[in-house]
């Protein structure tokens, strides 16, 4: 068996995948249950025995978590000290000059992680090719040390001058930190990012740090119950590059656990445009909490190290420079709260009613309608599958709620639920806008992949908005996050600062750069019991036109790197500009990065064909419903158990597709097919046939 399990804000997933005894698949299982905080063991542990896990042969166990991104908005990770370069104490402070609101007279910096007091200082100095200068004096450690103790740091961080080049003298000091008091976490900046920009790595290093011990007994205590349970298979974490890595890896560099939870859908997204013929596809996910969206072009997201948490119109927010899938994420999710302003005006989100007390319909106590309890109350959640059948939900309380809202202009329940449906897609939307036509991309050029537990519900209605002419909603969609880790590699990325202008470099000095990280990736995927011919070795730069400050990652050609390959290289970035930038330049072009990405290949999921018996569709029509489709009006719709729905099967909206944990609402106007994998594909019609 191999099992993923992904914690969100509201619900925990789980796919459990079962084989026979020559890896074929004999059947996938999914479960989803509530999720537990403060101690999120407990819902994986609850999931795996709802799904009835025989631990004992369990052979692969893949986690997404959320502890990360949890204990850094919450502000519950540990008392943190910083130890940089004599005069830079304050680089932390200073941060970015990335005002984003710049009329705002009353705007406030974000308040650094550490405060001024424990941010403490090294005499030592390199130059920025990462040679000596000053050698480093720690004699005023033990001192600084002392001062830590007696304010209850229980991690520091370490981050000097031009490391990221030369990282010795960090390495030297957090040697003598670990020496002088065993009992602190150490992280040293470049055992977390080996890119420039002080104030990037310097805010990476600390938010490390000050996460590291919780993501470290979290990761303990998980491991301990697994292997109390009789676990004795391989586990691994999802990163938010898009990979897997090892518990001890995990443990090591926690802050590559950002957005451990949400890039698996993404990655699963991906795989299934791969699989299905749409290589270019808007990965929409909408769970519980809220609502994320990345693009992908050509079979493959984007992955990027420019990534900050808390950013938002008023607030530049914090810099992690970690690889990260592009991801926008907003607070709109199945329970999010619907709540008036002081002017009257109705707002969804960003607050959520999480799994407790949940929306009104649970029945957990809850009293502020949620988008959820709209979707029941409109017709589109069927109240006898409500939950999968778990939870028998309180229809009065549901429109006594919506009523009460709706008060405040003049509107009944049902018009209220309508409007809640209609701002939450309106929320949607500009996520979507924001990976696509914000950068330059036609969202007509794309299919929406849509999953998580309410994005078969909004898809076509979001598709519709931005003229997209193809849905998909995969099998599983409901716990699709959980599933891409199944199909997930354990991923490694290697990037260095280096400045090289490619009209005078020698082709060797980048070469030797590769092969010094090549020779990194081996070691560390031989730590992890990967033979090098499974370890998949890809190059890439991130380059720019001399006198730019930012830059455009590359692909570099396979094979030797020679002066013909260099100039490949040179007219790949042009065409790359061109199409982020639209225009190339007659200029020089240098080298900001160089990155290595190592993929240590294992056995992953493949999507098994749907068998096909001969039945008709009306076979899995199990009734209608009156349903409200908002702009598109009241209808009486067909509802179809997805469970019953064969490969070449068709249909036409206005209907509704249930499963157990959510619903594919299909407006009149669209047609539905089910493709080989049991996918359902929603293709607009335009004159009587489908767009695509």
């Amino acid at each position: 068996m191999r099992v993923a399990t992904d914690v969100g804000g509201t619900f925990t997933d789980l796919v459990l995948c079962r084989e026979d005894a020559h890896g074929a698949i004999t059947g996938v299982s999914t479960v989803k249950v509530d999720t537990t905080p403060p101690d999120f063991e407990r819902g994986v542990l609850d999931a795996l025995r709802t799904a009835d896990v025989a631990m004992d042969g369990l052979g692969l166990f893949v986690h997404g978590t959320t502890v990360v991104i949890n204990a850094l908005t919450e502000r519950k990770g540990v008392v943190t000290g910083l130890i940089t370069t004599e005069g830079f104490r304050d680089v932390l402070e200073i941060g970015r000059s990335n005002r984003p609101d710049l009329f705002n007279f009353a705007f406030r910096k974000p308040v650094p992680f550490v405060p001024r007091h424990l941010r403490r200082e090294v005499p030592e100095r390199l130059d920025v090719k990462g040679r000596v200068v000053r050698e480093p004096d720690l004699s005023g450690l033990p001192a600084i040390l002392d001062d830590f103790r007696a304010a209850g740091v229980e991690a520091v961080a370490v981050c000097l001058l031009h490391a990221y080049r030369n990282p010795a003298h960090e390495a030297a000091v957090a040697a003598e930190i670990a020496r002088l008091w065993p009992e602190v976490t150490v992280t040293a900046s470049h055992a977390v990012t080996r890119e420039w920009r002080e104030y990037e790595r310097t805010s990476t290093a600390v938010l490390s740090a000050y996460v590291k011990p919780a993501a470290g007994r979290y990761l303990d205590r998980l491991r301990q119950r697994l292997e109390a349970d009789g676990f004795r298979g391989r586990a691994y974490v999802m990163q938010s590059n898009g990979g897997i890595a090892t518990l001890a890896a995990a443990r090591a560099n926690p802050i590559a656990m950002v957005e451990s939870g949400p890039v698996g859908g993404m990655l699963a997204a991906a795989a299934l445009g791969r699989l299905i013929g749409e290589p270019d596809v808007i990965a929409l996910d909408i769970g519980g909490t809220t609502a994320k969206c990345t693009l992908i072009q050509g079979g493959e997201p984007r992955i990027t190290t420019d990534y900050w948490i808390e950013q938002t119109p008023r607030t530049p927010g914090y810099a992690i420079k970690t690889p990260v899938i592009d991801i926008v994420e907003i607070g709109n999710g199945g329970g999010s709260i619907a709540w008036v302003d002081a002017g009257g005006a109705l707002h969804v989100g960003p607050k959520s009613a999480g799994s407790t007390p949940g929306p009104v319909a649970y029945g957990r106590g809850g009293t502020e309608p949620t988008t959820t309890d709209a979707n029941l109350l409109t017709g589109r959640i069927n109240p006898d599958r409500f939950a999968g059948g778990a939870i028998v939900p309180d229809l009065p309380a549901v429109e006594a709620a919506f009523a009460r809202v709706g008060s405040a202009f003049g509107a009944d329940a049902v018009a209220t639920a309508r409007g809640v449906i209609r701002i939450a897609n309106a929320n949607m939307v500009n996520a979507l806008k924001l990976v696509s036509l914000n950068r330059g991309h036609d969202p007509r050029d794309f299919a929406l992949v849509a999953f998580g537990g309410g994005g078969a519900m909004h898809a076509a209605q979001l598709a519709a908005e931005l003229a997209i002419p193809r849905v998909v909603i995969p099998v599983h969609a409901a716990v699709f996050s959980a599933l891409g880790m199944l199909m997930s590699d354990l991923r490694r990325d290697y990037i260095r600062t280096r400045i090289l202008r490619l009209d005078t470099a020698p082709p060797a000095e980048l070469a030797s750069l590769f092969d010094e990280l090549a020779a990194e990736a081996g070691a560390d995927f031989g730590e992890d019991g990967f033979a090098p011919e499974t370890v998949l070795l890809t190059r890439h730069v991130d380059a720019r036109y001399l006198g730019q400050e930012h830059t455009v990652k590359v692909p570099v050609p396979a094979g030797p790197l020679d002066a013909v390959a260099i100039a490949d290289l040179v007219e790949a970035f042009h065409a790359a500009h061109r199409r982020a930038y639209t225009f190339a330049l007659d200029a020089p072009v240098e080298i900001v990065n160089a990155h290595l990405v190592g993929v240590g290949q294992i056995a992953k999921l493949d999507l098994p064909p749907r068998p096909v018996t001969g039945r008709t569709v009306e076979t899995a029509r199990t009734g209608a419903r009156r349903v409200d489709y908002d702009v598109d009006g009241i209808h009486d719709a067909a509802v179809y158990d997805r469970d019953a729905l064969e490969p070449g099967m068709t249909l036409d909206g206005p209907a509704l597709v249930e499963e157990g944990a959510t619903v594919a609402v299909v407006p009149p106007g669209w047609t539905v097919r089910v493709d080989t994998f049991g996918n359902l594909i929603l293709d607009r019609r335009t004159g009587g046939t489908p767009e695509r």
